[in-house]
């Protein structure tokens, strides 16, 4: 690793963690004239998610941000127009169709990249292909089925050839329809002036590690590099020529760069109250979001039910800038049920209250019911304010 140049600034671990609501679209007013394409351009990668309770994940990336937008024209705001393509960034992400030339260093990757887990048939690959070419945009089951009835990975041998076309960047993933992926030829699905493999893998990394500063106001090597799914050796060989700054943060044991237009002026604004998904681009990493907000959050879909704290899909609080207790939620007709509410005080309830009534309202529940408060003494308070 090639030695760093001294910061020049000094952040309080305060003013990091405004900045980095404010480049995460938290902090002022939001940007409703952009939308919903506003904020995937801005936040360079929403991450895709199985799990759906409230809603799914990227659905509520921009309600996060934006307030109770339509969940329909969330959809459409990503898939038409060719204004967005599916691949993998931080993990399965819905990316700008901007971006499409930067991610050629992991295309490249991807076909020199020997296979283990899903051998091929002859001529599979070059069928599916074929029969994209002649039918248009078409799902795995409309390639020829998903799977072969056995394992979750055990891939018909379509699927496997869509999705090895897919990491190789001969097809696109344009869009989800009732959560199935649907393929196209990029050479259909991306404007030509972007369909090019031409950047070398210098200038790819040059611009993520600088799209993931400026997404994140402020990060160490590890928080940028994880931004998309970068290895630390790549981070080191750009970044003195991606344009971050090195800044020294107090309390941060590790060396962070900004983005230096989020250091020329002061964060000021209004914070959004709100409940946000775990695998939110905010805090979808646990050691930033420990060391920015001092709050310790894990995805417990996963965890043995018996093992789980705060539940399947505990969803942070986010109020007044800071992370002040999640609700594990359900829904049960039109109610929106808390079945698990972690309140860190007292001044929880009047947020929690007012972020569960909004996301009750946006996903179309008229009523919240409460079953459980981690400090019952609390539980009173929050119904009344739930009334």
């Amino acid at each position: 690793m090639t030695s760093l140049p001294s910061p020049a600034i000094d952040l309080s671990a305060d003013e990091a963690r405004r900045i980095a609501l404010r480049a995460q679209g938290f902090l002022g007013a939001p940007d409703r004239r952009s939308g919903v394409r506003g904020v995937l351009r801005h936040l360079g990668a929403v991450q895709l998610d199985t799990i759906s309770v409230l809603a799914r994940s990227h659905e509520l990336i921009p309600y996060a941000r934006l307030g109770a937008v339509g969940r329909d024209s969330v959809e459409a705001a990503y898939w038409t127009e060719t204004h967005a393509f599916e691949y993998w960034s931080h993990a399965a992400c819905i990316l700008p169709i901007e971006e499409w030339p930067h991610f050629a260093f992991r295309r490249r990757a991807y076909r020199t990249r020997p296979h283990w887990h899903h051998d091929l048939p002859s001529g599979a690959y070059d069928q599916v292909i074929k029969q994209l070419r002649a039918e248009g945009p078409l799902t795995a089951t409309e390639l020829g089925g998903a799977k072969n009835k056995g394992e979750w990975w055990d891939w018909s041998e379509s699927k496997i050839a869509v999705e090895r076309a897919l990491m190789y960047g001969e097809v696109v993933c344009t869009e989800r329809r009732s959560w199935k992926r649907v393929y196209d030829l990029a050479e259909r699905a991306v404007p030509a002036p972007l369909l090019h493999d031409d950047l070398d893998d210098a200038e790819c990394l040059r611009r993520l590690v600088r799209l993931a500063g400026e997404a994140l106001g402020v990060g160490t090597r590890a928080d940028i590099a994880d931004y998309h799914r970068l290895k630390g050796e790549q981070f080191d060989a750009v970044v003195a020529e991606s344009g971050l700054v090195p800044v020294t943060v107090r309390g941060w044991d590790k060396p962070a760069w900004a983005d230096p237009k989020a250091l020329e002026t002061t964060p000021r604004g209004r914070h959004r109250t709100t409940l946000l998904s775990p695998f939110d681009s905010l805090i979808w990493e646990r050691a930033r979001t420990e060391r920015i907000f001092g709050f310790t959050h894990r995805l417990e879909a996963y965890v043995p039910k018996p093992k789980r704290i705060h539940g399947y899909f505990a969803m942070p609080l986010l109020a007044g800038g800071r992370l002040l207790g999640r609700v594990d939620p359900a829904r049960e007709g039109s109610t929106l049920v808390a079945r698990q509410v972690s309140l860190d005080s007292p001044k929880a309830v009047a947020p929690m209250a007012q972020a569960l009534r909004e996301a009750a309202s946006w996903v179309g529940c008229d009523a919240v019911r409460v079953e459980r408060v981690d400090r019952p003494e609390l539980t009173a308070d929050l119904v009344r304010a739930l009334a």
